[in-house]
């Protein structure tokens, strides 16, 4: 990914509307950012399209030919304060929440954001739970093959080669 990575970051060096960066979230340096934009698994890729502050995660294809694509879909969103980079669509889906009252807007705003944190939460209190139950498990199922293996060997071991051969019966 690396190599990829930095290619990537050499193809936009000169754009004025995309930065490729990187981050080492395991050196003090990087912790600090790393933890505000939620990283938590490595490599993560994140980007932020403006007005976007708070960075969405890639989960597209990580191959050069298709992160190349996606940087290049990149640039200013449709904003309130960007309506010329709005297609007559965006603008028509735009109208209604900007002709919202203010108080109203971010109201609903962080209703919403409250309602992800929310899942996130127990989704993360999910897991988290499931990892203890896959570990008691890996726990539990490598003291019984533990256990029970030298038991297994012997009794291999005490059959016969004919008896562990034996013809079937198949008609």
């Amino acid at each position: 990914m690396k190599p990829d990575w930095d290619e990537l970051g050499e193809a936009f060096e000169n754009s004025k509307k995309v930065i490729i960066g990187d981050v080492d979230c395991t050196a003090d340096a990087g912790k600090a950012l790393c933890e505000k934009y939620g990283v938590t698994g490595y490599p993560t890729l994140k980007y932020f399209n403006p007005p976007d502050k708070e960075g969405e995660k890639y989960e597209g294809d990580r191959s050069l030919k298709e992160l190349k694509k996606f940087a290049k879909s990149l640039g200013p969103a449709c904003t309130a304060d960007t309506l010329d980079k709005c297609s007559k669509k965006q603008k028509e889906e735009l109208q209604p929440l900007m002709d919202m009252p203010a108080d109203a807007r971010a109201a609903e705003l962080t209703e919403l954001k409250a309602k992800v944190e929310a899942s996130q939460k127990a989704h993360d209190a999910l897991l988290e739970s499931l990892q203890k139950q896959f570990k008691e498990s890996e726990e539990s199922n490598t003291k019984l093959k533990n256990e029970l293996t030298p038991r297994i060997k012997l009794l291999t071991a005490a059959t016969p080669a004919s008896a562990a051969a034996a013809p079937k019966d198949e008609v």
